[in-house]
């Protein structure tokens, strides 16, 4: 149930190929790809023409996390450039319900993020069209920053309103995750967990990500 991804915002962008390879070795579930815009979030990072030369390399999903806007233009380009996993924030459209249904039909599954402030009312009306609820534990933007507390209690709600739908969606979670905190997350209902510097600032990327997998698994026990 555990899934562990690896954001390749920390990794070194001059052997893109070597660290995605590395990391899916190491026991990868998923290659979580944050696009930036510097018009959303602060930063820039990659677009579509990347996610295609990473498809070539990558054989784990390429969760690929749109902090974007507009993003309606940008949905399909991202599908074809070999995205599995589709996010998309909540914050980022004025029409959620036809940005979500756009992801869909694009062939990728459907992911929503939302940001640390945002009220999770948000979510109530298109679970039923979503796989994945991304929570941000900390403002989008920028690699390295510490996870911000508060973000248990909205992964706690969040898994009851997931459970009252009976849908199968997962629930990430992504700032700040590292193996001294994977468990509290899991245990407030989280399953899969971003982690950028938490692994690529290791040393040994297969030795990390064991720890955290194992970590969170006993806060899954304890949660259940």
């Amino acid at each position: 149930m555990i899934k562990i991804a690896p954001s390749i915002l920390s990794a070194d962008f001059a052997r893109l190929g070597e660290e995605i390879r590395a990391v899916e070795a190491a026991g990868a579930d998923y290659i979580h790809v944050d696009v930036m815009d510097g018009h959303f979030v602060p930063n820039i990072t990659i677009g579509p023409p990347v996610v295609k030369s990473l498809r070539k390399v990558a054989t784990r999903p390429l969760d690929v996390h749109l902090m974007i806007s507009p993003v309606d233009p940008y949905v399909p380009e991202f599908a074809r450039a070999g995205a599995g996993i589709l996010t998309i924030h909540a914050e980022s459209t004025l029409h959620l319900d036809r940005t979500l249904n756009l992801v869909r039909e694009s062939g990728c599954r459907v992911g929503i993020s939302l940001n640390p402030a945002t009220p999770l009312v948000v979510l109530e009306d298109v679970l039923g069209l979503v796989d994945m609820v991304l929570l941000m534990s900390v403002n989008p933007g920028f690699g390295g920053q510490s996870f911000i507390p508060a973000t248990l209690n909205r992964i706690r709600r969040v898994r009851g309103l997931i459970e009252a739908s009976g849908r199968p969606i997962e629930l990430e979670v992504d700032g700040g995750i590292k193996a001294d905190n994977i468990a509290a997350a899991a245990r407030a209902g989280a399953d899969v967990f971003v982690s950028g510097s938490g692994i690529y600032g290791e040393p040994d990327y297969a030795a990390i990500i064991q720890r955290m997998r194992r970590e969170a698994e006993v806060g899954l026990a304890a949660g259940v």
